[in-house]
Order: C-alpha cells, then sequence, then structure tokens
C-alpha cells in the first residue's frame, strides 16, 4: 500500500488527490503522470523561457509557457485539433497540467489555442527555438552519463494529411496523402533533428539544412562520429559532403558504405 502511496504522489502540485471515480471526473488522468515527468526535468518550462512572447496589451490570459503546456499534453493525449481546446479548458485534468490562471478558472480556448499556434509560435525566433530544443535537452543528458561515439541516423516518413492542407501532396512510395517530414536519430534512439516538409518531395531534400547544426552541436567532441542513412541518401553530393568533414574539417564523421540494397548507406 504504502508503494502505492508513493507512486501517486505528485510533487509538482501537492493539494491534488488521486481517486478513481471511473469517466466522471476526467478521462485523462494520464496527463498528471507526463507533467510529473515534466516537472522533474523542466522541459516545457525550459522551451518556454527562450519563446518570445509578441503579444501586445493588458488582456493576456494565460502565460506563453501554459499555452504551451496546452498544446503539448493536448496532443499528448490525442487530441490534435485546436477545436478540441473548447472542451479541454474545462477538464481538470487539463487545468491542472496547464497550471497557471487554467487551475482556479479555465485553460485556453480553441480561438486562444488557434492564435497562439498559427500567429505567436510560428515566429522566426520561436521556431529557431523549438527547433534547437532536441539538442538542448539532449545534451543535458549527455552532460550526465557522457558519450563514447555518435551515430546520426537520417530518414524520412510519412505524415498523412486529410483535406486540403497546404503543402500536402500524394505521394506515390507511401500510397497517401501526406506531408515527407525528415527525421535525424542518434543510436539510442533520441530525435535530434526534424523539418517538415511538402508530401511530393525527393526523400533526402534538405538534409544538410537538418543535420549541419546538429554536426556542430558535437564539434567539440573528441570522439568517433558516423553518419548512416538509407539508399535515397547515396547522392556523391552527400557522400563528398562527409568525406570532406572527416578528412578536412573538426568533425571527423565518417560515412559508412554505401549499398542501395543495405540500410547503412552513406
Amino acid at each position: 500500500m504504502k508503494a502505492r502511496e508513493r507512486a501517486l504522489t505528485l510533487n509538482f502540485d501537492s493539494r491534488l488527490k488521486l481517486e478513481f471515480h471511473g469517466a466522471k471526473i476526467t478521462s485523462d488522468a494520464g496527463l498528471l503522470a507526463y507533467r510529473e515527468l515534466d516537472e522533474q526535468f523542466g522541459l516545457t518550462r525550459a522551451a518556454a523561457d527562450k519563446l518570445v512572447d509578441a503579444r501586445r496589451g493588458k488582456n493576456t490570459q494565460h502565460s506563453m509557457l501554459a499555452l504551451l503546456r496546452q498544446a503539448v499534453y493536448g496532443r499528448v493525449a490525442g487530441y490534435e485539433d485546436t477545436n478540441d481546446a473548447q472542451y479541454l479548458r474545462v477538464d481538470p485534468a487539463m487545468r491542472r497540467v496547464v497550471g497557471g490562471r487554467a487551475e482556479k478558472k479555465l485553460a485556453a480556448s480553441s480561438s486562444q489555442m488557434g492564435r497562439f499556434e498559427t500567429e505567436f509560435l510560428p515566429t522566426r525566433q520561436n521556431v529557431r527555438v523549438l527547433s534547437s530544443l532536441c539538442g538542448a535537452w539532449i545534451d543535458r543528458v549527455h552532460r550526465r552519463r557522457g558519450l563514447g561515439h555518435l551515430v546520426l541516423d537520417m530518414d524520412s516518413s510519412e505524415s498523412p494529411t486529410y483535406g486540403s492542407q497546404e503543402g500536402s501532396a500524394y505521394n506515390g512510395y507511401f500510397g497517401c496523402t501526406c506531408y515527407h517530414p525528415l527525421f535525424c536519430f542518434n543510436q539510442h534512439g533520441d530525435v535530434e533533428g526534424a523539418m517538415l516538409r511538402e508530401g511530393n518531395v525527393h526523400s533526402a531534400r534538405d538534409w544538410k539544412v537538418l543535420v549541419e547544426p546538429i554536426v556542430l552541436r558535437y564539434d567539440g567532441l573528441s570522439i568517433s562520429k558516423f553518419f548512416r542513412a538509407d539508399a535515397a541518401f547515396a547522392d556523391p553530393r552527400c557522400i563528398a559532403t562527409w568525406r570532406v568533414r572527416a578528412t578536412g574539417m573538426r568533425s571527423a564523421f565518417r560515412p559508412t558504405r554505401c549499398c542501395p540494397r543495405r540500410y547503412d548507406t552513406c
């Protein structure tokens, strides 16, 4: 029983009690566990501290931190549309995990979340901040446990879309209308970087734009470094780039042997 009591103790809000009442109160109580993890590592707070708040006037009801948490936790709970905020703003679990004004009143409405995600969050400064977050979080982990070697693994994937969403297109390889995002992982499965692209672009397009900032983060580490990608990246320019880095630049990244039939190509 004591073990169970410890498991249900929430450090971020000691006023909160967890009791089972079925779906009578909220169907998203699992968000409390994510919020606890977030609080321990300071993930959303670290992000919000760097976001630029372009809002003006005295009628600002929710902080950038609260809006960011509502956007993130809403998607964690499976609510991908900002219209869902009209329901979520009254949900007790969402109000608790968002914090701030939402705890005593309501979380942000659909119109408030819509403006946050289409006007304030996509500014050039904030996109730059969000793009650097993965690397910042990963660097914190590496400072604690060290890193013996590095393998950067790049690949593309599909993100299916529905309706006439800007930039989406039919992709013959994936057989659906989608976006065609590009990802870069390390050997531990951590996302080092991601890029959203139109649905009909080549798998390797803009690979250098995504990977160069990641490579620069590791320039000062004297460890073995490798770059791995599938056959779509078996391009002479790609291979030449990594050979130059391996022989004439600070980062000694070494491309693996290229082979269109194998996963670990250039």
